[in-house]
């Protein structure tokens, strides 16, 4: 827990994420990822300088998914839970019936949270997004958009008021793998169909395999997309 809190107040702290009196949402899809933030995040708000409320909000999407053990954690941590039903699924599926879902459900995603998160009266989002997505991303816009773009650390939505942050923009997924299994998190397996067979997941692998080519290629990445000030990386608020 000591290592993913050092993580999580790094960018924390880098990117001035947290201020005295927030109400954060901590977007819960049961995975790994989001898991461990919640984890993180409950740990870091009972001792962190700027005191700060906690709320987790999963979105159903309906693939008939088993949430109730992210309900248990959530218990146990002492976070408000809210489940949000969602008829995304049968949207995208069998009414539009799309052939490649997958930018229509991230929007579709987004605005069903942030909308949850409002209903609860929050204006921070926590999104669990770790140091590899941030590769990821930026290598997909490169490839596939032909422009240098990523994710931002912090993102202010001005038509809903809402900020966007991403604790977790330092640590590096296989430490999150490690992370989820000692702790014994109750990771929710996804029935999405479309779950493994993206374009995100070719340039992961592709990223692995530069890395295995080139030691450290994934950290002199990161150093550019920090030095080159990418998406407001590298910009200290």
């Amino acid at each position: 827990m000591q290592k993913l809190l050092s993580y999580l107040r790094r960018g924390v702290d880098e990117y001035k994420m947290i201020n005295e009196g927030d109400h954060i949402t901590v977007g819960v899809s049961g995975g790994k990822d989001s898991l461990a933030l919640l984890c993180g995040l409950s740990k870091l708000r009972d001792f962190y300088p700027k005191k700060f409320t906690l709320s987790a909000v999963t979105l159903d999407m309906g693939f008939g998914m088993d949430f109730s053990p992210v309900a248990k954690l959530c218990e146990e941590l002492d976070v408000p839970y809210v489940l949000k039903k969602t008829d995304i699924a049968e949207i995208l599926f069998d009414i539009r019936k799309e052939s490649n879902p997958c930018s229509l459900c991230a929007k579709m995603r987004r605005g069903a949270l942030h909308d949850a998160a409002l209903e609860i009266g929050s204006h921070k989002v926590a999104l669990g997004h770790h140091n590899d997505d941030a590769l990821d991303t930026f290598m997909l816009s490169l490839i596939y958009e032909g422009r240098i773009n990523c994710f931002s650390p912090v993102t202010y939505l001005d038509r809903k008021d809402i900020t966007l942050i991403r604790p977790m923009v330092y640590a590096p997924e296989n430490y999150i793998v490690g992370f989820a299994k000692r702790m014994e998190l109750p990771v929710v397996h996804n029935k999405c169909p479309e779950d493994k067979r993206t374009k995100r997941e070719y340039v992961k692998n592709l990223i692995k395999s530069l890395e295995k080519e080139n030691p450290g290629f994934k950290t002199r990445l990161f150093t550019a997309i920090e030095g080159g000030n990418v998406s407001g990386f590298g910009v200290r608020g």
